[in-house]
């Protein structure tokens, strides 16, 4: 019997020739993340590790102010400050601070630190995101990031895999968003729990690498470990783009043993919603729009949907047109990279004139933190992936997740909005 691609990558990585799903094994890391919040629980952990004085490698650890900046008040100042002083004491080569970074998991793939075939764990349950690029990536809680620090390797369980085959095209307005979206109302936020998803099929080999990148960010959604693509010449040729350095291309075998294959057809699929107050209440934007589903704020960004791609389909709706007087529009692009390719094209511009607010990158208003956050009674559509009690502010708002084309298109009625119904309009 073969071998899936996670279980090639970890193979390697722990020095066998094969490993086994529920096989518990130690293996070698080439990167370790951490943010300023994860960070900061790992640094007190190793300052408490006997004889751990140094991390393994400086050059193989990355360290991103993402989730309090700017900071939003004297903790956060400190926090970041804690990180800070840890890379400088640490010569730490990849440390991200704001105005030269972003969020965690736009700016490492950006920065060329992803690669296929590599093992990246981070103190973020986002890090599967790497997982687009052909890499085994996990989050991880900030004790194995510690010990990750200092030993440059990790415990971990083999996931077992489900493979999920995605044949069909993608019609009018409908994105890898929605695509995930009715993956996980699919899975279940349980429905891959500790398992590694393998996304194959003809959608995936014609979808862009953004889009690959949304979809691998959201397997945690559903519980998984890991979410993985195989790295196609499209992966291959961007990757080369951004780093020189060498790496493996990992294939899984014709004949691995996967726990479940799942087919899905996404000819007719139509815009998708996941529904308060988890990721898997999705359903068909036809069903939400029957009744007036009226929102205070729209959200367009974070870790899922930040990417430049994104931008310029909200841009393109809005563009000439202006937000609806009820509501106010936030804007997160995903990394200074992304930041200044908008301003440069316009669309930053496009986005403000339309009534906007573009903040700086940042993590800030996914997670309720600031630059955001939801009042009492308040409700929001946003592009970012995690929609319960609390997410993004009280625990008496609701959030509703969905494409950045569902979020503009609703931006500019002040309710949730088929973008397809728009688009035929000529709006």
């Amino acid at each position: 019997m073969g071998s899936t691609l996670t279980e090639k990558i970890l193979a390697r990585h722990a020095g066998l020739e094969r490993v086994e799903p529920g096989q518990i094994i130690n293996a070698n890391v080439d990167l370790v993340l951490a943010n300023e919040l994860s960070a900061a629980v790992a640094i007190g952990v190793m300052r408490g590790m006997k004889g751990a004085s140094k991390v393994f490698d400086k050059d193989k650890i990355a360290l991103v102010e993402d989730h309090f900046v700017p900071a939003k008040d004297a903790q956060s100042a400190k926090l970041a400050k804690l990180m800070k002083d840890f890379a400088i004491e640490q010569n730490i080569t990849h440390f991200f601070d704001v105005g030269r970074g972003g969020i965690e998991h736009v700016v490492l793939p950006q920065a060329g630190l992803v690669a296929p075939g590599e093992v990246i764990v981070g103190g973020d349950s986002h890090t599967c995101t790497y997982g687009s690029l052909g890499a085994f990536a996990t989050g991880m809680g900030s004790t194995d990031i510690a010990a990750a620090f200092v030993l440059g390797e990790v415990w971990l369980k083999v996931p077992a895999t489900i493979k999920i085959v995605y044949s069909g095209t993608l019609g009018r307005m409908v994105y890898a968003k929605d695509l995930m979206l009715r993956t996980v109302g699919e899975l279940g936020i349980d429905g891959a729990t500790y398992r590694a998803i393998e996304y194959h099929g003809s959608t995936i080999d014609d979808m862009p690498i953004t889009g690959r990148f949304t979809m691998a960010n959201m397997a945690i959604e559903a519980g998984a470990k890991n979410g993985i693509f195989h790295a196609d010449a499209k992966a291959i040729a961007w990757v080369k783009e951004r780093t020189d350095r060498p790496f493996v291309v990992e294939h899984a075998d014709a004949d691995a043993n996967y726990e479940r294959t799942i087919a899905i057809d996404v000819d007719g699929l139509e815009p998708q919603v996941a529904c308060p107050h988890t990721p898997d209440n999705v359903h068909g934007i036809s069903d939400v729009t029957r009744d007036d589903v009226m929102v205070d704020q729209v959200f367009i960004g974070s870790c899922t949907n930040g990417y430049i791609d994104d931008l310029r389909i909200v841009a393109k709706i809005l563009d000439g047109k202006k937000i609806a007087s009820n509501l106010r529009v936030i804007v997160n692009p995903g990394s200074q990279e992304v930041w200044m390719q908008a301003a440069t094209e316009g669309v930053l511009t496009t986005l403000a004139a339309a009534g906007c607010v573009v903040n700086t990158p940042g993590c800030g208003a996914c997670f309720g933190g600031h630059m955001g956050t939801l009042g009492d009674g308040e409700r929001a559509i946003s592009t970012t992936n995690r929609n319960y009690v609390g997410r993004m502010g009280s625990p008496k708002s609701e959030v509703y997740l969905a494409s950045p084309a569902t979020c503009a298109a609703s931006a500019l009625t002040g309710k949730i909005t088929d973008p397809r119904v728009l688009e035929l309009a000529g709006v």
